[in-house]
């Protein structure tokens, strides 16, 4: 099941969103585009996790910060069994109109590239080693 790739449609809703049901909305569409990538019938994942998010955006973007817990909650009993299980989490933002060079980009990311619009590229994978802080 691991590692997992997805690209979902921005703009993203921050935690700090005074709208709930936007934020709702939110993590379910996330969850949604989540699914669509999962084969059928897998279960969530006991392991410790490390989920990195970059959110390509075209004009303004929400504190990183702030992007993360409504992703991680989204996942919750679909990619891993609890949020507390990420133990790594990177989250980026990434101006759109920039110039990129990506090596070996996957055809998820590629495909998020051009659709022209604001998107976010989520990973989950299998978490580093916890002895090792590099």
């Amino acid at each position: 099941m691991l590692p997992l790739e997805f690209i979902i449609a921005g703009p993203p809703v921050s935690l700090q969103t005074r709208n709930r049901s936007r934020l709702q909305a939110w993590k379910a569409d996330v969850r949604r585009a989540a699914t669509n990538v999962l084969a059928p019938g897998l279960l969530p994942t006991d392991d410790l996790v490390k989920i990195m998010i970059t959110y390509y955006y075209d004009t303004s973007a929400p504190d990183v910060d702030n992007i993360i817990k409504p992703i991680q909650d989204a996942l919750v009993a679909l990619i891993y069994t609890d949020d507390c299980q990420v133990t790594d989490a990177i989250s980026r933002k990434r101006n759109l109109n920039g110039y990129f060079q990506i090596r070996g980009m996957s055809p998820i990311l590629a495909e998020g590239f051009c659709s022209g619009k604001e998107f976010l590229h989520i990973t989950v994978d299998i978490a580093p080693d916890p002895r090792e802080l590099n």
